[in-house]
C-alpha cells in the first residue's frame, strides 16, 4: 500500500522536505506535551488525594538520642511505610528535647494512626497543614 512512498519522498524538494520535518517535529512536540499533561493530571490527582499532618510523639529524651538510634527508628518506620503502600508517607521530622514532630502525608488520620501502631511509634496529637507560609508570602 505505501510502496510509492520511498521514491516519492526522494523525488520532494528540500524546501518541502524541511517543511515536512518541521511539521512532524511540531505533531511529536504537541504528543509529548499532551502525553505528559495527561500524566501531571493523574498524578496531580493523586497527590490532590493526600493530605498533610503534624505528628506530635512524645519521646522522653528525643533529643539526646545518638544518630545510630535515630537511624534505626528511621529504618523501623520506614519498613512499616512500606508494607502500608502509597497511601502514606514521611516528609521528615524535626527532633527536640523530649518530643518529636514528624510531617506526614495521607489519605487520612487513620493511616497515620495505624502506622504508628504498626511501628510502636507514639501518636501523641495528629494536626491536619492547612496551608503553609514563609518569608516568599510576604513578598
Amino acid at each position: 500500500m505505501f510502496g510509492f512512498l520511498p521514491s516519492t519522498i526522494t523525488k520532494l524538494k528540500p524546501k518541502v522536505m524541511k517543511h515536512l520535518a518541521e511539521k512532524i517535529t511540531l505533531l511529536l512536540f504537541v504528543f509529548v506535551i499532551t502525553s505528559s499533561a495527561a500524566t501531571a493530571q493523574n498524578s496531580t490527582s493523586i497527590k490532590d488525594e493526600m493530605k498533610t499532618y503534624l505528628i506530635e510523639r512524645h519521646v522522653p529524651g528525643a533529643g539526646n538520642l545518638k544518630p545510630e538510634e535515630l537511624k534505626s527508628i528511621s529504618q523501623g518506620s520506614c519498613t512499616v511505610l512500606k508494607e502500608m503502600g502509597d497511601d502514606i508517607q514521611w516528609i521528615h521530622s524535626y527532633v527536640t528535647g523530649d518530643k518529636i514532630f514528624c510531617v506526614y502525608r495521607a489519605k487520612n488520620e487513620e493511616l497515620i494512626r495505624e502506622h504508628g501502631k504498626k511501628g510502636g511509634f507514639p501518636v501523641n496529637e495528629i494536626i491536619e497543614i492547612k496551608t503553609t507560609i514563609s518569608p516568599k508570602t510576604a513578598e
